[in-house]
């Protein structure tokens, strides 16, 4: 339970907040549906670095490749122009 614990306190602040701006009828400062996509860019952005950090070998290998063309499983190089 210690773990939820940030959270939940975090939703019951927000709820505080939320309830308080309605009584005073006051809009939140940006709107909602931006706000949680803005938040959920920082999220994604975040998760994406620590998995990079983490998988170096994925992205060295995709930096330092240096053919495209499409291999077939015997080895054999794919034309693009084969019809």
């Amino acid at each position: 339970m210690s773990q939820f614990q940030p959270y939940l306190v975090s939703l019951a602040v927000g709820l505080g907040i939320g309830a308080v701006y309605g009584l005073l009828a006051v809009r939140s400062p940006a709107p909602p549906i931006i706000a949680l996509i803005g938040l959920l860019g920082m999220l994604a952005g975040e998760a994406a670095v620590q998995w990079l950090k983490g998988h170096s070998n994925v992205v060295q290998s995709c930096l330092h490749e240096k053919s495209f063309a499409l291999h077939r499983p015997d080895g054999a190089a794919k034309d693009a122009d084969a019809v």
